[in-house]
């Protein structure tokens, strides 16, 4: 039987430089199996051991060594007559030198994340598998480079063997180090390259050209090209040369770059950049910022005193330093009593409480400011303001205590500092964050540092978050003092927008007026109620700089004409092609290359012309004040630019249109044309409705159709229009449905049937049908609205009812109505009529006082009386409704006539004064739609016939098809549509 014999890997040493840099690995607890083939040590993740694998196998690959040692022999390398180690092995390395399946996981480029993302010392790991065991007591070795590379360095390593294996190499070169230093992305080196304007996809191009694509066939194990290797040789020497004892990305690039030949020295030079410029870069960001710290085992500190802090936080202060933040307009008595907090001894911990837009991040970001520029007392003089991202602290902590040990290291760094003012925005966070089953908060772990003041911190919430979290929590509250943040007036808002002013014209490249700027401030307060100064009047102005710089890029009308031409020129073409008629296809590219010509001169000169009017200052893009009431318009659907000519003319003639749909009711519909005109111009009570008006009267008479024909007409279509049916709201609990439910009920999360609706279309008609049928208390719920334009839901949300108009209907009266109206009729004159309708509207109000709170009618714009219907009206009426009958028809190509006696027999047996219109769309059904469907069952009626509809000497409706004859004599002159 076989013994198992333990195999460890003691030294390798590689001489790859005039300075001895050893490379040091040990693959522990190797053992032989019955193959005869090594084993990776199962103890390490094997993500590690891959990696180990992977770097230390490459490395052995391109570094000459015997090709096979002896068990006991000893092996000497010489260089110069000088040896350097004796490499003792225990197994011959004819045989590949690691073969690891499960290589696989590292093909991503992401593998090293991963590592780092399971909170495991990558360092350690390597250093754990390259220490020596031996019998007598372990000795530590010489560091192994790979150990002082940082993470993003291995990174670069990692993303070159990628690159090697995309274009099908067999080597890692120095062309694939610079793929890789650029695709890492965030290090030092990639910064570099990328502000020389050098992108992943122009470099992968010069690569393919220079050195063209392998067989595509790789290797699992990628060897380095000698080159290669004496840029790693050289990023050592450049490392120690700068005191650093890491090597990290920049330090590639300048190896790099001081190597100076190869494919990559080429690529940088037909991307045209400097190799001396690129080089004084790195030192220049080298000298501000250190990529790393400490990488390795016992690896010391680096130039960066604070890692945790730069890694998951941002300096405030220095990006104040910069000019990078927008200046801090008014906000000085909150920043003093932000500062006076902070110069406190213990406790010294501000929390901004405020609306979300009012400018809580603002006052920290006018503290950075301040220390900046030197303006502060000397109790915070020189500190640094840093904003810590609690999400990217806690991204990536799967494991227990990894967030725990994030935090405990910033708090150190903190405190050893003294000089840094921590700003946590959304402070509530810090409740629950990175807590597991049986671990405490973030907030709790804070909560010691926060009362002794050995963490100044500035937190930022708002109200509702700040009643949620922290109040429940009394023992983190009283380590907080609250600074309220009030929302600015319109006047501070309006010197805020002046102060950004500069910032956005820069960025928009336009200009804007003051007027746009008041208008701004003055329009996003007035109609977007949801929202809170100064923010949404930022982004009023933000957004209309953005259409406005769009409007002004467009392509001119004549380019835009060429441009269709060369899109059907360049079709023609490619057609002429496939049918082999060349030489069409030769004058077909003569023309689009004309064109192309064209459209290019015309582009220039419209750039050319647009420069010109900016420079001038005069004629230039410019957001007006006519611009920001477009955004606002389409923000919230509510009219705000100025009236229209057309506009105008549709304004007039309301009445006109309105009794198009709505026969007689004049003084109803006066009613609501003159509110419509008095909003629209703006006259109305910028803090009431735009109007609200009780419709009383019989049924049937036009109350709810007027409010349809007015949402048709004016808002755009009858959905516009807010329907609530009150006999849903008879009883007391369903009052809530209006609202909202109140917390802990279902259907708390929904919101309210009319809160919810007017917030989504807050100009609109708002119709309470059958008022009288709600419960009294829902009309408790209306006095707010109907005097302040305002309710609040069930969430504590105030919704805004200033720009709709409300209208109820009622048939309280009715009987009224019914009782003093048989004596109107055709045999009264104007004057006698219009006596009789005021003595019955007085009737009416009084009826109308008994059944409603004085608090409720005296708050309505006006009460309206429906007059009852008269025979003539009702004829109107019919006309109206026989004419949906004949478009209902004529969508089924059946065209229909009636005859005059068929016109008078529906208004005799629809009229009735009491009920209304609605007993003639009954006698219209009864009488012509029911003897319609009958014909065109039988077959008698098809597509494409006309229709006749008469009532014969007997009174029974009779339906003749035209298209099989002419009409008989006697038949009276039928109407059509």
């Amino acid at each position: 039987m076989r013994q198992r014999v333990a195999l460890r890997v003691q030294i390798i040493n590689a001489w790859l430089s005039k300075q001895d840099i050893e490379i040091h690995l040990l693959l522990s607890s190797t053992s032989l199996q019955s193959t005869g083939q090594p084993t990776i040590n199962r103890n390490i993740p094997s993500d590690q051991n891959c990696l180990v694998a992977i770097m230390a196998g490459t490395l052995v690959q391109s570094t000459s060594f015997p090709s096979a040692v002896s068990s006991e022999s000893k092996v000497h390398s010489k260089r110069s007559g000088n040896t350097k180690r004796a490499v003792k092995m225990m197994y011959s390395l004819q045989s590949p030198p690691m073969r690891v399946k499960t290589f696989s996981g590292l093909r991503g480029a992401n593998a090293l994340d991963n590592l780092v993302k399971r909170g495991q010392d990558f360092h350690s790991k390597v250093a754990t598998a390259t220490s020596v065991r031996k019998a007598k007591p372990s000795r530590i070795v010489p560091k192994a480079m790979f150990e002082r590379f940082t993470e993003k360095a291995i990174k670069v390593i990692m993303l070159a063997q990628e690159e090697a294996r995309r274009l099908g190499h067999n080597f890692v070169g120095t062309e694939q180090i610079l793929l890789g230093l650029i695709g890492e992305g965030t290090g030092i080196a990639a910064k570099v390259l990328k502000s020389m304007g050098i992108n992943l996809k122009d470099a992968r191009v010069e690569v393919e050209k220079i050195i063209g694509r392998g067989s595509g066939f790789v290797a699992v194990e990628i060897p380095f090209t000698p080159r290669a290797k004496r840029v790693l040789e050289l990023s050592l020497e450049e490392a120690r040369q700068l005191g650093h004892n890491y090597i990290g990305s920049e330090h590639l690039l300048l190896g790099l770059l001081r190597e100076g030949e190869g494919v990559a020295a080429r690529v940088l030079e037909n991307l045209g950049a400097d190799p001396n410029n690129i080089r004084t870069q790195v030192i220049r960001m080298v000298g501000e910022s250190a990529e790393a710290v400490g990488a390795g085992v016992g690896g010391g500190t680096s130039g960066n005193k604070m890692p945790t802090l730069e890694e998951y936080g941002t300096n405030l202060t220095k990006l104040a330093e910069e000019g990078k933040l927008d200046p801090v307009v008014g906000r000085q008595p909150q920043i003093e009593r932000v500062t006076q907090i902070l110069g406190r001894r213990t406790k010294n911990n501000p929390c901004l409480i405020g609306e979300p837009g009012v400018g809580k991040t603002a006052i920290a970001e006018g503290l950075a400011q301040r220390i900046a520029n030197g303006d502060v007392p000397e109790t915070i003089e020189g500190k640094k303001v840093i904003t810590l991202d609690m999400g990217l602290l806690v991204a990536g902590t799967k494991y227990r205590g990894e967030f725990e040990e994030r935090l405990k290291k910033l708090m150190e760094e903190i405190k050893q500092s003294d000089e840094i003012i921590l700003f946590i925005d959304e402070v509530h966070t810090l409740i629950g964050a990175g807590a597991a089953e049986g671990a405490i908060d973030a907030a709790n772990i804070l909560k010691p540092a926060l009362a002794r003041g050995e963490l100044q911190c500035i937190g930022a919430t708002t109200l509702d978050e700040y009643r949620k979290h922290i109040e429940k929590d009394p023992a983190l509250e009283r380590r907080f003092q609250p600074v309220k943040v009030p929302e600015p007036t319109v006047d501070e808002t309006i010197q805020i927008l002046k102060g950004l002013r500069e910032r956005y014209e820069i960025h928009h490249k336009l200009r804007y007026t003051d007027d746009a700027l008041v208008a701004a401030a003055q329009l996003s307060y007035q109609y977007i109620s949801d929202r809170f100064l100064p923010d949404k009047a930022i982004d009023l102005i933000d957004e209309a700089g953005s259409r406005v710089r769009l409007r002004h890029a467009q392509l001119p009308e004549e380019a835009r004409e060429l441009e269709k031409e060369l899109r059907q020129i360049t079709k023609e073409k490619n057609e002429a092609v496939r049918g082999q008629d060349f030489e069409k296809a030769g004058e077909l590219r003569d023309r689009e290359m004309d064109l192309k010509t064209q459209i290019s001169a015309l582009v220039d000169k419209s750039k050319e012309m647009s420069k010109a009017e900016t420079e001038a200052g005069e004629d230039g893009p410019t957001v007006t004040e006519a611009d920001i009431q477009h955004i606002v318009s389409s923000w919230t659907g509510i009219p705000v630019e100025k009236v229209s000519t057309d506009e105008s003319d549709r304004l007039l003639k309301m009445e006109e249109t309105l009794h198009t749909r709505i026969i007689g009711q004049d003084e109803a519909v006066k009613a609501i044309s003159r509110a419509i005109r008095r909003a629209r111009v703006g006259l109305k009570n910028p803090n009431r409705p735009i109007a609200s008006f009780i419709f009383s009267g019989p049924t049937g008479v036009g109350k709810s159709e007027l409010a349809k024909a007015l949402a048709a007409y004016y808002f755009g279509s009858e959905e516009a229009m807010i329907r609530l049916d009150m006999s849903e709201f008879m009883e007391r609990h369903t009052v809530s449905k209006l609202i909202g439910s109140p917390p802990g009920y279902v259907g708390y999360t929904e919101g309210g049937q009319l809160t919810e609706a007017v917030r989504r279309r807050p100009y609109t008609v708002v119709l309470f049908d059958e008022i009288e049928k709600a419960h009294p208390d829902v009309f408790n719920m209306m006095l707010q609205i109907l005097e302040d334009g305002r309710l609040t839901d069930s969430k504590g949300r105030t919704v805004d009812f200033k720009n709709t108009l409300l209208i109820m209907t009622s048939n309280v009266g009715s009987s009224v109505i019914e009782k003093g109206g048989r004596r109107i009729g055709f045999d009264l004159d104007y004057d006698e009529k219009d006596s009789s309708y005021n003595r019955i509207k007085s009737l009416v109000t009084e009826e109308l006082k008994q059944y409603f709170r004085p608090e409720f009618l005296n708050r309505l714009d006006e009460m309206i009386v429906f007059r009852q219907l008269t025979k003539l009206e009702v004829k109107e009426i019919a006309d109206i409704m026989l004419k949906e009958v004949f478009e209902r028809l004529k969508g089924k190509e059946i065209e229909l006539q009636v005859t005059e006696r068929f016109r008078d027999r529906v208004v005799e047996e629809g009229y009735n004064p009491s009920y209304g219109a609605r007993p003639l769309r009954r006698a219209i059904m009864r009488l012509l739609e029911d003897s319609m469907a009958e014909k065109m069952l039988a077959r008698d009626i098809k597509e494409g016939d006309s229709v006749i509809v008469d009532v014969d000497s007997d009174g029974n409706v009779t339906v003749l098809n035209g298209s099989s004859g002419a009409p008989p004599e006697a038949l009276p002159e039928p109407i059509s549509v």
